[in-house]
């Protein structure tokens, strides 16, 4: 999320430290040959998480004389970023795929990863991307997203979240709070813009769910040709979105990631979609008051269904880095997810961090993975504890940016005009292009 989860950011150039050099061995950095000579540059996919890697490069450098850049794209800017810097000189040794998908427009610069040290510290081989017998990306962070809701304003409303077991009994409750909205002094969403800093949320996150029950009812987990099967329902959920929030649906176009937090720390929304990166964003309405459902859709056995559970953040070792670089850049991914400072940055997140600023509060699929201390990790857990079946991120085989920035513009025009016919555009841009789109793919 792709992922995996996005407030606008203006590209990040700061180098996380000075260019000293030293020893990076086999006992100190992470069991790869000497990185001395190498340095490291990490064009990193996740904005949020933009401070944390900052700090955590600086850490490193320090600790090993080992230089170490990151760079992060602005939100929903990833693939053109990437595209841009590797075509330069000093080109990310480590960069990212957001699964298949991706991993085939980018296999061609993936170093194998099956030697290295971190494969060591996997749970388990369903974390990697393979090209044949090549280990080409290695997953780095599990996430989930839902629905988040103020448990507080649920409340005020007359309802819990027992009270939602499934799509017509949300229609129900946002319904209501609208009719009731001036008397209550908040609106049931908050506000589903649909700038580059939270389109991806629409277009690719929540049309995640017509895909997976499409894709569990025919059996399959990847297709040339989408069929829409589930697309009435997900009109249906979009309509609850847009026309039960803070915002006129004809000023979505306008709206930004940004404006949703606010609407939702202020109190002004009882429900915002996004997921367990969010919560250092949320966390000040408080743990006592934060909960988080699943995105219920209309589909048969919904009942039974938790978050959407997955990764799209996968670490690529550049080949073409010099053998210096790839084994610096190898030493380095391997301390992050063995070493205790490493670890802690990545899984914490309140005072995680050396500085004692928020860690980055991921899941990491590692053998160190500290219990969270984020709150909507542990919902997500919970569901899962619960017996609810998590949602699958299928929308790692969406077949290309380009389907859903299309599927996005779609989704804005209909919002401003919701007619049948502009409906029928939402359906052309994600049955017709998905087909021109893995066309287009399998063609290069």
């Amino acid at each position: 999320m792709r992922k995996k989860h996005f407030i606008a950011f203006c590209l990040a150039t700061v180098m996380a430290a000075s260019a000293f050099t030293g020893c990076g061995n086999k006992e100190t950095n992470g069991g790869n040959d000497k990185s001395s000579d190498g340095k490291v540059y990490y064009l990193n996919f996740k904005p949020e998480a933009d401070k944390a890697w900052q700090e955590l490069a600086e850490v490193y450098t320090k600790e090993t004389g080992v230089e170490v850049t990151v760079v992060t794209a602005a939100s929903n800017q990833y693939e053109t970023t990437l595209k841009s810097e590797m075509g330069k000189k000093d080109a990310p040794t480590l960069f990212q795929v957001n699964g298949p998908v991706g991993l085939a427009s980018w296999k061609d610069y993936c170093y194998d990863l099956k030697d290295a040290a971190i494969m060591d510290q996997l749970t388990s081989e369903d974390f990697i991307l393979k090209d044949g017998d090549a280990v080409q990306g290695i997953g780095y962070a599990t996430e989930s997203y839902g629905i988040i809701y103020n448990k507080k304003l649920l409340k005020e409303a007359g309802y819990t979240e027992d009270d939602i077991k499934g799509f017509d009994d949300l229609k129900s409750v946002c319904e209501d709070i609208t009719k009731r909205s001036d008397e209550l002094g908040f609106s049931a969403f908050t506000s589903s813009g649909m700038d580059g800093s939270s389109d991806w949320r629409f277009k690719t996150h929540l049309a995640n769910l017509p895909i997976y029950y499409e894709y569990q009812a025919d059996g399959i987990d990847s297709t040339d040709a989408i069929k829409g099967t589930y697309l009435d329902n997900y009109r249906n959920i979009w309509d609850l979105y847009i026309n039960n929030s803070t915002t006129d649906p004809k000023q979505l176009s306008t709206k930004t990631g940004d404006d949703a937090v606010a609407e939702f720390v202020t109190e002004k929304a009882v429900f915002y979609q996004n997921g367990t990166w969010a919560y250092s964003d949320v966390a000040e309405v408080g743990d006592d008051n934060l909960g988080m459902l699943p995105i219920y859709i209309g589909a048969d056995g919904e009942e039974n269904q938790g978050l959407c559970t997955g990764t799209e953040n996968y670490w690529c070792v550049n080949k073409n880095a010099s053998e210096a670089d790839i084994n610096a850049t190898l030493d380095f991914i391997n301390w992050c997810v063995s070493d205790d400072t490493g670890v802690k940055a990545m899984c914490g997140s309140k005072g995680a961090m050396p500085s004692g600023a928020d860690g980055m509060g991921f899941v990491i699929p590692f053998k160190k993975n500290l219990e969270s201390d984020n709150l909507l990790v542990n919902i997500a857990n919970n569901y899962v504890k619960d017996g609810k079946k998590p949602v699958t991120w299928n929308f790692t085989t969406m077949p290309s940016e380009q389907w859903k920035n299309d599927l996005g513009s779609a989704l804005t025009t209909y919002a401003a005009d919701q007619s049948d016919a502009n409906w029928d555009t939402v359906k052309e841009a994600f049955v017709d292009g998905w087909a021109k789109e893995a066309a287009a793919a399998a063609s290069k």
